[in-house]
């Protein structure tokens, strides 16, 4: 994975983390939101977004649903990379021998017995 640097935000009073969320920073957690409802149930922070009222909340939500997107992704990358089985059905069949040479006898007693009347 690449890492992205992220610059220090300055001056320091541009988070607040007990500053309640802008409208921008609020549809910025509604659009996470809609992307953490299509993850697997697993994946899914369980969190009430309405309840949502600070910038330090809303920073924690991000990068929680952020990271469970990364999971997500990596765990697809890895199943599809996995070699895949190959469903083979193992069947072990015996010849019973001493049937074999039972039919074989009887057909051939049959076809002894159909000459003789043949010739007859």
């Amino acid at each position: 994975m690449t890492l992205i640097k992220v610059p220090v935000t300055l001056p320091q009073s541009a988070y607040d983390p007990d500053r309640p969320i802008s409208s921008l920073l609020k549809m910025q957690v509604e659009h996470l939101y809609q992307a953490e409802k299509r993850l697997p149930p697993r994946y899914q922070s369980g969190t009430y977004v309405n309840a949502i009222r600070t910038e330090g909340e809303a920073a924690r939500y991000i990068r929680d649903v952020t990271e469970a997107i990364h999971e997500a992704h990596e765990d697809a990358e890895r199943i599809r990379r996995t070699p895949k089985r190959k469903r083979v059905m193992e069947i072990a069949a015996v010849v019973d021998e001493r049937a074999e040479r039972e039919r074989a006898r009887r057909m051939t007693k049959k076809r002894s017995s159909s000459k003789r009347r043949s010739k007859s």
